[in-house]
């Protein structure tokens, strides 16, 4: 018999009964549960549950939702169903610095990360040639202080015209409006180099090979108004050693951020990743 896939994730105060009333409802169905994670936090009595199950192709995602209805309504949850049937739709921005990019490239094309690119924007024209390579529209916007706002609606209705769910901010190097942050919460993933101490403002490795670093890294995560500071999904680390020049550096932490970068995408696109606050939950 075939068979739907899906991923059920919510969240609600904590209380007696969550987990039984939903997976009751679940069974119902005929639904047989592949995974199941669940945390509780204790200083704000939150509790999260992700679960990932399969049904009769006969179900749908409206019946999945119907059916909970009840046990939503009872715990006042907050619940989000993923369809495996759907390919997530993601735009992807950049500016000179590729690296990143073509690492999501790679693993959209080999099977690793399920989504669709709808569109490459950039303030530069340098990634013109890869987008018409994967046959991906490209879309050339120059930022200025003048052009702000307008390049800003447009990146808007491109992601409601394509029904983009997720920006992925591939080494983009512009700042996004407060509004735009507000507007796509939750929604716009960043990459950026994270060093033990940080090296602020231009040639961040350049600057850490002067101090003699040790450490160098890099964080995944949602924009928020607040720069550079929005809830984190996902880290990385590498060591590095006297004997490395700058470049050294630099080519680690592009390894660094292109693989941290997909992670994350990755966990936000299966349902793993969920805002707590200014933290987040991440289900492995």
């Amino acid at each position: 018999m075939s068979t739907r896939s899906f991923v059920l994730t919510l969240s609600c105060d904590d209380k007696p009964g969550i987990v039984a009333a939903v997976t009751t409802e679940l069974a119902s169905l005929g639904a047989n549960i592949a995974e199941s994670n669940q945390f509780w936090d204790r200083q704000t009595g939150r509790f999260f549950m992700r679960i990932a199950f399969t049904a009769g192709e006969d179900v749908s995602r409206e019946t999945v939702e119907h059916s909970l209805k009840p046990a939503v309504d009872r715990f006042d949850m907050r619940i989000n169903i993923l369809d495996g049937d759907y390919r997530p739709k993601i735009i992807i921005m950049v500016s000179r610095f590729d690296h990143a990019m073509l690492h999501l490239l790679y693993q959209i094309r080999v099977g690793w990360l399920n989504a669709e690119v709808v569109a490459i924007v950039s303030n530069h024209e340098g990634s013109r040639r890869t987008a018409e390579i994967e046959g991906i529209p490209f879309h050339h916007w120059p930022v200025t202080k003048a052009n702000k706002t307008e390049q800003e609606e447009k990146l808007l209705a491109l992601v409601k015209e394509t029904g983009t769910d997720l920006v992925v901010l591939a080494r983009y190097m512009q700042v996004l409006s407060d509004t735009l942050s507000k507007r796509l919460y939750g929604k716009v993933i960043n990459i950026h180099h994270s060093f033990l101490p940080s090296f602020k403002g231009a040639r961040p490795y350049h600057q850490a090979h002067e101090r003699g670093i040790k450490l160098i890294g890099a964080t995944a995560h949602y924009v928020t108004p607040d720069l550079d500071e929005g809830p984190i999904i996902e880290q990385e680390t590498g060591r590095v050693t006297h004997a490395m020049g700058p470049e050294d550096l630099v080519a680690t932490g592009r390894d660094i951020e292109s693989r941290v970068l997909a992670a994350a995408v990755k966990m936000h696109l299966e349902g793993r990743v969920m805002l707590n606050g200014h933290k987040t939950v991440v289900f492995s």
